[in-house]
């Protein structure tokens, strides 16, 4: 069951007034466009001024850094919004158990999976639950599995099964075959699982699945750690420019528009402040919106290369992030990709139930839960997309961009594979490789 938003009396001193505003007219009036009985009138406005979000340098963090770096939490009526780089899922987990007050974080760009295994207590420390919400989804598309150069003749697609082979060899020859993802039952975890799994290959028996943070890729697969990695962008893309390595698949040739990353919260900061939860979400998704359009992607790119956010080339994000998927192999370059990054476009922003029970399911097939696990009640307590609908007709989104449904109905995957959000137990049988038998 959804909570509902709870109404407050409080409003503003002088002094909020002025550090909401920036002391600009400016500012109050554009406020005052999305707050039309008045932005900072008393009980109207956020209830804080301040939240901290934390981020992995990633392009799927965009809308937060345009956010940010565009004035939209500004524009909202919260202008000390601070967005914050963590140093990998693992820390940012730990910073959201912590919350501002214990010096660590409110929300966070996430992997959607994360919010309900920190809800769970499935992944903190002694498995103590911290409630957690999804506010909204914040890209479809274009993660990547990349492949190590050594394997540059198997010229590796969809299609992981020639891997098979390779990796026995190298398992018989003494060392391990190591593939990378970035948090245990997170969506790379659950990329790169998917697509070996469909390939024959047992991501826990035939190959070492390792840990490592997204900045961390390149240079790993640099000095041999690993064969293979999923992960976001730019590092995809680098890793190309560097000559280390090759893409085998954009992970939306897996699932043609699938979800992957969220906005969470945690629920005591969004149950406290409400009003100030909405209008993050209002500036994000008014973020979404300007990442998504096509005048705006060579900005977008120069944004996101910033030394704040993602530190690194633009001729490393920008290609991929306007549509030019270049491969690295010959004669794989692929113009206006339909797998570019969506952050608004085909209800991309909209955090449906529906995707969020696949990922759980994923993870249940996977161990994280055990069988039989409840999904629909940790779904009703974690996904909020009553607030994303409220946000949506405040910020004046056309009805025609607000879902009318939490499912997207039945998914089908590259390998024939579908997932019945009305019948999930059926997809779990009809996968071979699996840890939990249904």
């Amino acid at each position: 069951m959804t909570k509902p938003i709870i109404p407050t009396s409080r409003g503003f001193s002088r002094r909020q007034l002025l550090k909401a505003t920036g002391g600009t007219a400016a500012l109050l009036a554009a406020a005052k466009l999305n707050f039309p009985a008045g932005a900072f009138a008393q009980g109207a406005g956020p209830e804080v001024t301040k939240a901290t979000l934390g981020f992995i340098a990633l392009s799927d963090a965009g809308p937060l850094f345009v956010a940010k770096d565009k004035g939209f939490f500004a524009k909202h009526g919260m202008p000390d919004v601070e967005v914050a780089k963590q140093a990998s899922w693992g820390t940012t987990r730990d910073n959201l158990v912590l919350g501002s007050e214990g010096n660590g974080i409110d929300g966070a760009h996430i992997l959607t999976p994360m919010p309900y295994l920190i809800s769970a207590g499935k992944v903190t420390q002694n498995n103590v639950p911290t409630p957690m919400y999804i506010l909204a989804r914040l890209n479809l598309d274009a993660q990547c599995i990349s492949i190590a150069k050594e394997y540059a003749n198997l010229k590796i697609g969809t299609d992981s099964s020639p891997l098979k082979a390779v990796f026995e060899q190298k398992k018989a020859a003494g060392k391990a075959a190591k593939v990378a993802m970035t948090f245990p039952g997170g969506t790379h975890d659950l990329w790169i699982r998917y697509w070996l799994a469909a390939g024959g290959i047992d991501p826990d028996k035939d190959v070492e699945t390792i840990v490592v943070p997204p900045p961390q890729m390149v240079a790993n697969m640099k000095v041999g750690t690993m064969d293979a990695f999923c992960v976001g962008e730019p590092w995809n893309l680098q890793l190309i420019n560097q000559g280390i390595g090759y893409t085998a698949v954009n992970t939306g040739e897996l699932w043609n528009k699938h979800p992957e990353k969220s906005l969470g919260m945690r629920a005591a900061w969004v149950d406290k402040y409400p009003k100030a939860a909405k209008a993050i979400l209002m500036a994000i998704m008014e973020a979404q919106q300007w990442a998504d359009k096509a005048e705006n992607k060579k900005e977008l790119a120069t944004i996101m290369g910033k030394r704040q956010w993602m530190n690194c080339p633009v001729d490393d994000v920008y290609d991929r992030s306007a549509g030019k998927f270049d491969y690295g192999i010959p004669g794989k370059v692929v113009e206006n990709s339909p797998h570019i990054m969506k952050y608004w476009r085909d209800h991309a922003s909209y955090p449906f139930q529906s995707h969020d029970l696949w990922f759980l399911t994923e993870d249940i097939r996977w161990g994280k839960y055990e069988a039989g696990f409840d999904t629909k009640a940790l779904i009703g307590k974690v996904n909020r997309e009553d607030l994303w609908k409220e946000a949506a007709k405040t910020l004046g989104v056309p009805a025609a961009e607000i879902p009318t449904s939490t499912s997207r109905g039945k998914e089908t995957f590259f390998d024939g594979k579908v997932f019945d959000p009305e019948n999930p137990a059926a997809y779990l049988k009809s996968l071979s490789i699996k840890r939990v038998e249904v």
